[in-house]
């Protein structure tokens, strides 16, 4: 699977339907027929990815030795909120308008690419989530160069 990147912004219509970035629509490949969508637990925003992304996540939690508590919350927030969303024949999803006004969605939408994952804002929640990222990102003195030397030279991460 190819990686989310990149950000896009683009309006949504009054039924919630929004056209998801060409790009990511890549990522996923041809054989998908939609994305599955979700409150995120950190953020106020969403959080999409494959089904088979979401399967890949149901097979790890089988083999960790999780405590019932977390396994329930992961089984509640995630799965049991998860809404899979096919695309139609524009590349167009329909976000239910539950899950856009949990998160403060209203005429555009923001698409994050997170690797394996994306997530959808409201762009400006979005540009204050930035800010603070760029600033934590700064204090801790993240750099690629120093992520990538990490693993090249057997040390630890950053």
């Amino acid at each position: 699977m190819a990686v989310f990147l990149s950000s896009f912004v683009n309006k949504i219509d009054k039924k919630g339907r929004v056209s998801v970035p060409a790009p990511f629509r890549a990522a996923l490949g041809t054989d998908t027929a939609g994305i599955v969508v979700f409150r995120s637990l950190q953020y106020e925003a969403l959080e999409g990815c494959s089904i088979a992304h979401l399967e890949l996540l149901s097979e790890s939690l089988e083999k960790q030795d999780l405590a019932p508590d977390v396994f329930e919350l992961i089984e509640t927030t995630i799965f049991g909120g998860s809404v899979q969303l096919p695309f139609d024949g524009e590349g167009r999803i329909v976000l239910p308008h539950t899950l856009i006004s949990a998160v403060g969605i209203a005429d555009e939408v923001a698409f994050v690419g997170r690797r394996k994952t994306f997530q959808i804002w409201d762009p400006q929640k979005l540009a204050a989530h930035e800010e603070t990222a760029r600033e934590k990102a700064r204090a801790k003195d993240i750099s690629l160069s120093k992520i990538i030397a990490a693993v090249t030279a057997g040390g630890a991460k950053p």
